[in-house]
């Protein structure tokens, strides 16, 4: 008889970049998984600091690879190229898996073995404000699920909530060389880009509705708290591209209705940084995305930036006093080397 639980092979490939107070305890929980990893690559990206140290503290339970700083895409895309087995998944180095993330995702993909990338919920923790909870609300995402473990289209999931992260994506090796590797031009968003770039040949994905790992969304150093201008310039290719790619494989009108609440989402967040020229640069180039009526409030909005800027301001200091939003919201932009 066959032991199923040997015929999925994993690489973990774990980026690490000056974080010497953190990588122990995700290279930790990678150690204490209940399915274990049957490889654990972890790439200092020319940390200055003593993570290295941390590193080899782990000894031949890891593979240790150093390389001059290249940015989180660089890592990444190193470990892929250092990979021995034909899965891959990723944990950055300042976060953490849940126990059963490998075994999960193993028995997902042995249950559903057309896949080839799956990823899961996982919990986002603002822990510096002793504040944590799923990225989606599991009940919520097994609705979605509908009695599948899977969904047939990544980007009406991702429409959804149920969008996927770098430390809970598990993708076969073969997809890789069929779209390419991390874009390492791109400062950040490097995973957005390669979910959505993976989504057009693949859309059919597997999601698991529980939480399995933790998202630590404020490290000093890593946090891009506000849109700046190379910021918005990036998200505008970034978008414009995938929109050109989206027509190409006929999956414009899924693509469309995705960019639509990524476009406000990005004008709602410029709203808190009296940005008009950012705000009007996006209303011109994607304006037809977003509903007349938001277009409509949003141009009077900016024609005060300033005062705008300090009421939205005002307003997210009473919601958090207060404690009224009950989904913890991730930032713009993180950076991680």
């Amino acid at each position: 008889m066959i032991n199923k639980e040997h015929t999925i092979k994993i690489s973990v490939v774990m980026p690490a970049y000056n974080i010497e107070g953190y990588i122990g305890r995700a290279i930790k929980s990678v150690l204490a998984q209940t399915r274990p990893a049957d490889e654990i690559i972890v790439v200092d990206d020319g940390s200055t600091d003593g993570t290295a140290a941390e590193i080899k503290k782990f000894g031949e339970q890891v593979r240790y690879i150093h390389q001059e700083n290249a940015g989180l895409a660089g890592a990444r895309n190193t470990g892929i190229k250092a990979a021995h087995y034909e899965w891959i998944t990723f944990l950055d180095g300042d976060d953490e898996w849940l126990s059963e993330y490998l075994e999960q995702q193993t028995k997902l993909l042995q249950r559903n073995q057309d896949l080839r990338w799956s990823y899961s919920n996982f919990i986002c923790c603002l822990c510096n404000e002793k504040r944590r909870g799923a990225k989606l609300e599991p009940r919520k995402a097994k609705a979605l699920l509908e009695g599948k473990e899977y969904f047939d289209n990544y980007f009406l999931a991702s429409r959804n909530k149920a969008s996927a992260c770098a430390n809970t994506t598990l993708i076969r090796r073969e997809v890789f060389e069929q779209v390419g590797f991390f874009r390492e031009d791109q400062t950040f968003a490097e995973d957005v880009d390669m979910w959505w770039r993976i989504a057009f040949r693949c859309p059919k994905v597997g999601y698991v509705a529980e939480p399995l790992a933790i998202y630590h969304m404020v490290r000093p150093g890593t946090l891009t708290e506000s849109f700046q201008h190379s910021t918005v310039s990036i998200l505008t290719g970034l978008l414009e591209r995938h929109l050109k790619t989206a027509a190409e494989h006929h999956q414009l009108e899924q693509f469309e209705s995705l960019a639509s609440d990524l476009v406000t989402s990005w004008i709602r967040a410029l709203l808190f940084e009296d940005n008009a020229a950012a705000i009007q640069n996006l209303l011109e180039r994607f304006g037809y995305l977003v509903k007349p009526g938001f277009r409509a409030m949003v141009r009077l909005l900016i024609v005060f930036p300033r005062l705008t800027a300090g009421c939205c301001h005002t307003i997210s200091r009473v919601v958090r006093f207060f404690k009224l939003r009950r989904r913890i919201i991730r930032r713009p932009a993180r950076s991680r080397g």
